[in-house]
């Protein structure tokens, strides 16, 4: 697979893999099945996996840590800290915010001890913390680079401003924030400006809308019990049959074109920066598969007019997140 720098030291694949939908979030998977879907995600060329401490909480990073133990050399785990983890985490509901920096290192210790690691490739602040400055945190998170226990660092769901101020204290490699046809943020609140500018990688998470774009699910019935898009505005009964027509036209181009839906909204997604890295997720093989031929795809300049037409934000019906959620963000 073809390769993209994040930031100006960490060269991964094109396309890497979210990790939490096989132990978190959409109601996992038999290990086993996890485990063989990581190994063939290396065997194609994937070499960014992405988790974090409150998948779970834990479980997860002890998941990824276990089935890229035999690649190690080969692969740049990304992990992220800053989300409380109570019982009302396990419950996929984080209860709140920690980038204090005793508790950075605490997680990053804890982190490494689960990934069975001696470094963590990319270690992302999970949310931005509004009671400890960006300095403070970022500061705690350069005293850990020192020490040879983290690599490189990154932000999520953090705004332009935030991640200026960041990147004054250590060179910030990569932004991770929600970013695709039908969730396009970023693109006018100043972020993605901010990564281009300083040379920071950006790194959308749901780049196929939590599986919406791709077709997979079409109601709420659709969804496990234990399926956290069931809380979401946006997966609601009423809110899904409204955009039901966006994910119709997607899908009626890609099949002009010979290709699945989420391949189109994977590649839309690849065209808007060559230091934009997605991680889909993926728990079947074939979807693995599928999503990693994205990468070689090339779409028109008249093509990529007809999608961002298609899918303007002012179409799209239902927020991305609870208000509660929202306000965890850093906008």
């Amino acid at each position: 697979m073809k390769t993209r720098k994040l930031g100006s030291t960490l060269s991964v694949s094109t396309i890497g893999l979210g990790c939490m939908g096989m132990s978190h979030g959409y109601g996992g998977q038999e290990e086993a099945d996890a485990v063989r879907t990581l190994h063939r995600a290396v065997e194609i060329g994937v070499s960014l996996f992405d988790t974090a401490e409150v998948y779970g909480p834990y479980a997860n990073e002890i998941l990824v840590g276990k089935g890229l133990k035999p690649f190690r050399d080969r692969v740049a785990i990304a992990t992220k800290f800053g989300f409380t983890t109570t019982d009302e985490a396990k419950a996929n509901r984080p209860s709140g915010l920690d980038s204090r920096p005793e508790n950075v290192r605490a997680v990053a210790e804890a982190s490494l001890k689960r990934l069975g690691v001696e470094v963590i490739d990319l270690f992302y602040q999970h949310r931005v913390d509004p009671d400890v400055a960006i300095e403070e945190t970022v500061g705690a998170m350069a005293e850990l680079v020192k020490e040879g226990k983290i690599r490189t660092l990154g932000l999520s769901e953090a705004s332009a401003a935030t991640i200026r101020r960041a990147h004054a204290v250590h060179p910030i490699t990569a932004v991770q924030s929600e970013y695709s046809l039908w969730t396009r943020d970023p693109e006018t609140n100043g972020v993605l400006d901010a990564c281009r500018e300083l040379g920071i990688g950006f790194v959308p998470f749901s780049p196929l809308g939590r599986g919406y774009l791709a077709g997979s699910v079409k109601k709420p019935d659709d969804f496990g019990a234990n399926d956290f898009r069931r809380s979401l505005p946006r997966f609601n009964a009423e809110n899904m049959e409204a955009n039901a027509a966006l994910v119709s036209g997607l899908e009626a181009m890609a099949a002009e074109k010979g290709v699945t839906a989420a391949q189109m909204a994977l590649s839309w997604v690849l065209h808007q920066g060559d230091f934009i890295v997605p991680i889909p997720g993926a728990r079947k093989i074939t979807h693995l598969e599928q999503n990693v031929a994205a990468a070689d795809m090339a779409l028109t300049a008249e093509e990529l007019a007809r999608l961002d037409e298609a899918f303007d934000p002012s179409k799209i019906v239902g927020s991305r997140y609870t208000e509660a959620a929202m306000a965890m963000t850093n906008r």
